[in-house]
């Protein structure tokens, strides 16, 4: 590689751009340029989704919107994945036909993805290398490096990014954890050989900042939880994050502890223990029973593992809690153990799902009430120790919320970093050469996925089926000859009235669609667009003067 004086003077810049994660916690996406200002070549970091909390209605899955680096698509050189959680590489399945670049991830997260590419059938398109844990390998101009840390899931990797003008450091999730259960400690010492040969800028995970301490560690739960087990009679449901393998193997050996059989609930789980045994986690744990053995177990020996901690309608303890799952009951005398976190937003979900629950006899412990889940970002006290690891000149924080950044950016002033920049989505960052600022505000926007396809979280079919939802929603049909009116108005209304036969405001709205018709001078009734736009604006009028709404509204003209 050329020196960084060099590669300064010949107008080659480096920059960073985040599309998603940086402003909100979710969907992270990332992208590094080198090169001439226009001319950059780019590698992407994750490409990951978030998960509707109910609204806008009919969304489920959500993501970042790509555009910017879609054009630049020739200039792409590939894409690392960081780990496999949902909101690092969830994307993938919906979004790699239009980027089509190489992927980089270490073997568990290959596992994972492969699954999903195959279910738009890419699994033979897309290129996928895997890198070992911490593996060395170049893409375009780069050369990265792995370094392993610890999070709430199987190998999870802070990447270092070398580059003519600079090493950066983009940790990813991680965590400090002396015991992390699944997986080794986080390499330290790589950190810090990584700060004494010099970091330029570290790009780093905010979610926690505003905790003090340390986040806990996953070694330190086992002996609550078994606690907690050989206290309950009855059966015994723990609901979890699917992907923390190590809390499914704590949660497994405290139940072995005390003489029950563990039963996967959900198909998130099935499908992650799989790949995690096939990797080599899970290995002293006994094989998991299916659903249909449960029953088949004494109440007091049966143990069951469960999706939907947050409450998701789906999930299987949704499904339990609502009496409709079809193979497991829970009720008077039984438990339900929360060993997850709330995820902020879904607090009702969940308080809804726990009254479920309540309501059919059981009885709920959460993470209020014993020493049962840890986080799987870093507390403050561990973002100062890797400053201290690390000592970068810049700071770039990512991964929170703007709250979540400006603090964590007074964080890295307070631990002597030389500068921090603030950068939500959508701000290209120059990290080198000096001075390190802003120069330039890139095209962002989120995409939804509704009936299959992707859509603009902005866009008009989002509008519409919000105001829908608010409004409700009404149709007229108008038949017109030449003398005007054929016959009577019809009009059908969604979300308006209860009783719409007998609705004198539905009748008030023929009423003002017949007056709009009779209105019209000869010239104006024989033109369709005319006809349709006064119906249309009388029979809204209505409904606003009346009810306070401004439904959708359209109108079908028919000519006889």
């Amino acid at each position: 590689m050329t020196s960084s004086s060099s590669a300064a003077k010949d107008g080659n810049e480096l920059v960073f751009v985040a599309l998603g994660g940086a402003g909100e916690i979710g969907m992270n996406l990332n992208l590094y340029g080198y090169g001439p200002p226009g001319e950059e070549r780019w590698i992407m970091l994750d490409l990951g989704v978030t998960f509707s909390d109910g609204w806008p209605p009919g969304v489920d899955v959500i993501m970042a919107d790509p555009t910017f680096i879609e054009e630049r698509v020739d200039r792409l050189d590939g894409l690392i994945l960081t780990h496999a959680h949902e909101d690092h590489l969830g994307a993938v399945p919906y979004l790699w036909d239009r980027l089509e670049c190489p992927i980089y991830a270490t073997p568990f997260t290959a596992h994972i993805l492969a699954r999903k590419l195959a279910e738009p059938g890419w699994e033979d398109r897309a290129e996928v290398n895997i890198v070992p844990l911490q593996g060395k390998f170049s893409v375009g101009p780069f050369d990265l490096e792995l370094i392993t840390l610890t999070h709430s899931i199987p190998e999870p990797n802070a990447v270092v990014i070398r580059s003519p003008l600079g090493t950066i450091l983009h940790t990813g999730d991680w965590k400090f954890d002396p015991d992390p259960v699944i997986g080794d400690q986080a390499d330290q010492a790589a950190l810090r050989a990584l700060g004494d040969d010099g970091v330029l800028a570290m790009v780093c995970d905010s979610t926690n900042v505003f905790s003090p301490g340390q986040s806990g560690s996953e070694g330190d739960i086992f002996e609550n939880m078994s606690d907690i087990i050989a206290d309950c009679p009855g059966r015994i449901a723990v609901a979890c994050f699917a992907t923390n393998v190590a809390r499914l193997e704590t949660i497994a050996r405290a139940a072995q502890e005390n003489g029950r059989e563990v039963v996967l609930a959900g198909r998130s789980l099935w499908r992650i223990q799989s790949a995690a045994r096939e990797n080599g986690y899970l290995a002293d744990i006994p094989a998991f029973l299916d659903e249909a053995e449960a029953n088949n177990l004494p109440d007091d020996k049966v143990l069951i593992i469960c999706t939907g901690s947050q409450g998701e309608p789906r999930a299987a303890l949704s499904r339990i809690a609502n009496g409709d799952h079809p193979r497991i009951e829970l009720g008077e005398g039984d438990w339900v153990v929360f060993s997850s976190r709330e995820i902020p937003g879904n607090e009702t979900s969940i308080s809804r799902l726990q009254n479920d629950l309540v309501a059919r006899g059981v009885r709920i412990i959460t993470s209020r009430d014993a020493f049962i889940h840890v986080s799987g970002h870093p507390n403050r006290d561990e973002l100062s120790h890797m400053y201290q690891l690390v000592r970068p000149r810049i700071a770039v924080p990512v991964h929170g919320e703007l709250r979540h950044l400006v603090e964590h950016a007074r964080l890295a002033r307070e631990c002597q970093v030389e500068a921090a920049i603030v950068a939500p989505n959508g701000t290209m960052a120059r990290l080198a050469p000096d001075p390190v600022e802003t120069v330039d505000h890139v095209p962002t926007g989120r995409l939804a996925m509704v009936g299959g396809r992707l859509v603009p979280l902005d866009g008009n079919l989002i509008k519409e089926r919000i105001r829908g939802v608010w409004h409700g929603v009404v149709t007229v049909t108008v038949a017109v000859d030449d003398g005007g009116l054929a016959d009577e108005p019809q009009i059908t209304t969604l979300g308006i009235s209860e009783m719409p036969e007998d609705d004198p405001v539905i009748e008030a709205a023929r009423e003002a669609a017949i007056n709009a018709v009779k209105s019209m001078p000869p010239r104006k009734l024989a033109d369709d667009a005319e006809v349709l736009e006064a119906v249309r604006l009388a029979v809204r009028r209505t409904f606003r003067a009346n009810l306070d709404m401004k439904p959708v509204t359209t109108v079908h003209l028919v000519r006889i």
